[in-house]
C-alpha cells in the first residue's frame, strides 16, 4: 500500500480496533494466474504474539483452493469520506478523500476437521451476536449443522505484515485540519471519521 510518512499508523491498538470495528474485509489471494477476491466478515484475535484472523468461504466459491499457496492479504475499510476544498480557510487546494483502512497479509490454513470448523463459526456467531439483547445461538438439527458445514469452508489467517493507514489531513496546516473537520460535521459527515480525524489532525 502506498503509504506517506505521515499517513503511517504504527500503533498495533488503533490497526485492531479499526479491524474490530469494521469487520467486514475483502481478501484477496494471488498466485501465477488471475487473483482471487472475496467479501466477507473476518475475526480477530491475539494467539502468542500474533494476530490471528478467522472465517470461512462457501464450498462453491473456488477461492478457497488458492488459499494455502497465495500470497493472500485481507483488507479493512475503516471510515471514508469526501473532503470538499471549500472548507480549507487557505487558497488554492483541491478535493480529496479521507479514509482509514488496515492491510493486513499473512498465510491461510484451510481447516478441515468438521468439529473446529463448528467451533469457528460458533466464534463468530457469538462474536457478531454478542451485542444484541437477545443474541442468537447456533442450535441446529444435527443434519441441518453437518449440510451447513459441509457447504463451507472455514480457514485461519497468521497476520504476517500489518500495515495501518490513516488518511486524515494530517498533511494540511492546522487551520485547514480544523475546517475540514468543521465541514464535515455541518454536513452530517461520518461520526467515526470526524473522531478520528480529531484524534489525529486536530
Amino acid at each position: 500500500m502506498y503509504m506517506p510518512t505521515h499517513f503511517d499508523c504504527q500503533d498495533p491498538v488503533q490497526a485492531r480496533d479499526l479491524i474490530n470495528s469494521y469487520p467486514f474485509a475483502t481478501l484477496a489471494s494471488s498466485t501465477a494466474g488471475a487473483p482471487m477476491v472475496t467479501h466477507l466478515p473476518l475475526t480477530a484475535e491475539q494467539r502468542d504474539g500474533v494476530l490471528v484472523l478467522s472465517g470461512h468461504v462457501a464450498r462453491a466459491n473456488p477461492h478457497w483452493e488458492m488459499l494455502p499457496e497465495a500470497h493472500t492479504v485481507a483488507i479493512f475499510h475503516g471510515p471514508h469520506a469526501y473532503i470538499s476544498p471549500a472548507w480549507y480557510p487557505s487558497p488554492g487546494l483541491v478535493p480529496t478523500w479521507n479514509y482509514a483502512a488496515v492491510h493486513c497479509h499473512g498465510a491461510v490454513r484451510l481447516i478441515a476437521d468438521r468439529v473446529a470448523s463448528r467451533a469457528l463459526l460458533e466464534k463468530l456467531v457469538a462474536h457478531f451476536e454478542s451485542a444484541r439483547p437477545q443474541p442468537w445461538e447456533m442450535r441446529l438439527e444435527p443434519a441441518k449443522l453437518d449440510a451447513m458445514l459441509g457447504a463451507i469452508v472455514a480457514f485461519e489467517m497468521r497476520v504476517e505484515r500489518l500495515e495501518a493507514k490513516l488518511k486524515l489531513g494530517q498533511n494540511r496546516a492546522a487551520q485547514d485540519r480544523q475546517g475540514a473537520i468543521a465541514g464535515l460535521a455541518q454536513e452530517g459527515g461520518e461520526p467515526e471519521l470526524i473522531a478520528l480525524m480529531r484524534r489525529y489532525a486536530g
